[in-house]
């Protein structure tokens, strides 16, 4: 049985696939923008919410296929590598959410930060790190974005602060970056995603209040993708509209696998949020294909079937790409040509993490601080100490 959030989008949910108008053309016979309708938008607490009829340019449209392809071919990579066992611990797919990422991604401005949990890889690829920088922190190989000292669950960038193993702790921190912006008096605003299954922390509900208490501009961001690991939300959650959960704040559902309308709702939450007017709580209703982590098959607890029929109606990426192709935005041909680079790209990269040596035992106390007061480092025991040292840019600390 398909989960609500699946059903409440159904087959018949599908954005439309023709575009709604076209607006010019380029003289190579390319429309250079395209309007499309989005699925309703859902309100709490807001008289008016995004608009769902959104335009895309030419060049929005072979980015956002490409980011989405890319995270995809990523995440397959990274669960071969994974089933291989040159991937050690937990390693935790985006693939099916991508449209979540790269749409709140294409809303951002370079100074608005985002911190998330353990399905990060996409994240970080999206805040500038390589394909080969991803693939080869996963694989503990010097040349990883962390020197291969974070792995799956912890990669950071500019503005990116992971990455976070603790159920729903990132969500705290989150509040913590929206306030530090408004401290400075910035407008910049803070994304702190989690996933319905740490939907239900204690420490979320304490910041909701913290945050609407000094109207501190963080979006709060649910990951719906049906399922807490093999938990569906309705055997978790005794409401399972998560855009209302944050009761005094304002929240709005928007389909997460439609990567326009996640564009088009958060370019409406950032300006929200700038003006001063506090939080918002954002639902993304969305699927994972893949288990909770690659040690979860993902089919004890829903079949095979519903997984498929997912793939078959809601895919982000065929549905993108089947839109922007029948709206003359672009042709067959480019994308094939474009997902044939990406492949390439991906597979030299997987090489990489593969055979990119490890950093050294001289490492291990390395960038612990940016300035270390502490002296020695307390090493297992306490008559044989260890020295600090410093190797790169401490990311972020500024």
């Amino acid at each position: 049985m398909l989960p609500s959030c699946v059903r409440s989008i159904g087959k018949k949910s599908l954005t439309k696939k023709n575009a709604a108008g076209i607006i010019s053309k380029l003289n190579n016979g390319f429309a250079s923008e395209a309007t499309f309708e989005t699925k309703p938008y859902r309100l709490h607490k807001l008289e008016q919410g995004p608009s769902t009829s959104v335009s895309v340019t030419r060049e929005e449209a072979l980015k956002f296929f490409h980011q989405m392809q890319t995270i995809r071919r990523l995440e397959t990579s990274a669960g071969n590598l994974y089933k291989e066992k040159i991937v050690k611990g937990f390693c935790h797919l985006y693939s099916g959410q991508e449209a979540v990422a790269v749409g709140i991604k294409s809303a951002l401005r370079p100074y608005d930060s985002v911190i998330t949990a353990y399905r990060d890889h996409g994240w970080c690829y999206l805040f500038g790190v390589s394909v080969e920088g991803v693939l080869t922190e996963l694989t503990g190989r010097r040349t990883g974005c962390a020197r291969g000292k974070g792995g799956s669950m912890h990669m950071y960038t500019d503005n990116f602060y992971g990455g976070n193993g603790i159920v729903g702790a990132q969500v705290p921190l989150g509040v913590g970056l929206a306030f530090a912006a408004k401290y400075k008096g910035t407008d910049g605003v803070s994304i702190a995603l989690y996933g319905d299954g740490a939907s239900n922390q204690g420490q979320v509900f304490e910041v909701y209040n913290m945050a609407k208490l000094w109207n501190i501009p963080c979006i709060f961001v649910a990951e719906n993708n049906g399922y807490g690991m093999g938990t569906s939300a309705e055997r978790s959650s005794a409401s399972t509209d998560y855009y209302s959960r944050g009761d005094y704040i304002p929240g709005i559902w928007v389909d997460g696998m439609d990567v326009l309308a996640v564009k088009e709702a958060f370019n409406f939450a950032i300006n929200y949020c700038k003006s001063g007017k506090g939080p918002l709580v954002i639902e993304t209703a969305t699927y994972r294909y893949s288990g909770h982590s690659m040690s979860d098959p993902g089919t004890s607890y829903r079949t095979r079937e519903e997984i498929q029929e997912v793939r078959q109606t809601r895919d982000p990426i065929t549905s993108f790409k089947e839109k922007i192709i029948s709206s003359n935005l672009v042709t067959p041909e480019e994308l094939k040509k474009m997902e044939g680079e990406i492949r390439a790209v991906v597979d030299e990269a997987t090489k990489k993490a593969k055979t990119e040596p490890e950093i050294g035992m001289d490492e291990l106390t390395a960038d612990i601080y940016v300035n270390n007061l502490e002296g020695d480092i307390r090493n297992i025991s306490p008559f044989n100490p260890l020295k600090h040292k410093r190797i790169g840019p401490a990311v972020n600390a500024k």
